[in-house]
């Protein structure tokens, strides 16, 4: 053979070295044997350079091969797929849905609440600003009597303390409602969502025990607000420690006021001639028709009736483990309930 021949294999051998990637790029087989020496196909894109070759698959479509088109169905399926697997989120913006409404209702029954009962001359009684001077000697006088310790001091020490002489209805719907929020106050405290209010709790809880119940509406609608992202627990005030530690005496002093409130308003002063439980009945309708102070008792517990239920329903994982289901089902039960709730409180965790 001629030293400047080339055989066969060697030939084989040098398409194969020059032309292997062309041909995993074409239909062709891989171990061909037959050397091809027609013009080579437009193969360029499959080159080393990944990003370029991106670009060319973008700009010339139909020159991808089927194996490649088929390859980009099955992904882009399964990327659909993928992409509709959100339930969780769904979820949520329901219920931040149904909270923004919630909000809603709520920030217009404060406004009611301030409109009818404050400023304006409709409901029974006089508005705030223009009070009578009766009206006034009547807060001061129930002021005074406040969970009935005057009236009791009274009866014990034989007329040396003096307490105002009010009609005892009048006296036990009032001290009935300052009961019930005084065992607001644990309740408050240990919400699972009290840290959404910015402000103080002491002052919260403080204006709607003295003042009114005003304040409370506004506190229910702001502890709907979303949670921050870098939540961490606030430190609990003094005040709030102790009335946390102390829920049970709180429920059940709480609780006893309430329960001697509605004794003393249908008995109470059964030497002072204010009649039978029937005459009694007529003045209360009598009262909450012509007092102001009187009508809005009768809100603060329409409002106590719907937020007890709501705050203790969110927080029944306070409650001792044997004792939630019992729990549930009180706290449908006007001041019953959160009397089990304080009662019920697991204080040996963290609230």
């Amino acid at each position: 053979m001629p030293r400047n021949a080339v055989s066969f294999s060697e030939t084989m051998a040098i398409i194969s070295s020059t032309t292997s990637q062309p041909l995993l790029c074409t239909n062709r087989p891989i171990f061909s044997t037959k050397p091809s020496f027609s013009p080579r196909p437009k193969t360029h894109f499959c080159t080393q350079r990944p990003v370029f070759a991106a670009l060319d698959l973008q700009k010339w479509p139909s020159q991808q091969s089927p194996a490649t088109h088929k390859g980009d169905s099955k992904l882009k399926t399964l990327v659909c797929r993928a992409a509709r697997r959100k339930p969780t989120t769904t979820v949520q913006q329901e219920n931040d849905g149904s909270e923004r409404v919630l909000q809603i209702v709520l920030w217009v029954a404060e406004a009611v609440y301030i409109l009818w009962l404050f400023l304006l001359p409709y409901a029974p009684g006089d508005p705030v600003w223009a009070i009578s001077s009766d009206t006034v000697n009547s807060l001061v006088g129930l002021s005074l009597n406040f969970f009935f310790i005057l009236p009791l001091l009274n009866s014990v020490t034989a007329g040396l303390i003096n307490a105002p002489v009010l009609h005892p209805m009048s006296e036990g719907l009032f001290n009935f409602v300052i009961g019930w929020t005084f065992m607001f106050a644990p309740l408050l405290f240990t919400d699972r969502k009290r840290d959404r209010y910015k402000g103080s709790l002491d002052v919260l809880w403080g204006f709607q025990m003295f003042l009114t119940n005003t304040f409370l509406i506004p506190y229910m609608a702001i502890r709907l607000n979303e949670a921050e992202s870098d939540y961490t627990p606030s430190k609990r005030s003094q005040l709030g420690s102790v009335v946390t530690n102390g829920a049970p005496i709180v429920g059940l002093v709480g609780g006893a006021i309430c329960l001697i409130s509605a004794f003393w308003a249908l008995f109470g002063r059964m030497d002072g001639n204010f009649g039978s439980i029937s005459d009694r009945w007529e003045f209360l309708i009598s009262y909450l028709g012509s007092e102001r102070l009187a009508y809005a008792f009768i809100w603060d517990i329409g409002l106590y009736t719907v937020f007890q239920p709501w705050l203790i329903g969110e927080n029944l994982q306070n409650v001792q483990s044997s004792k939630i289901g019992i729990v549930n089902y009180l706290r449908f039960v006007p001041v019953v309930g959160l009397v089990a709730y304080l009662v019920c409180l697991n204080l040996d965790e963290e609230l």
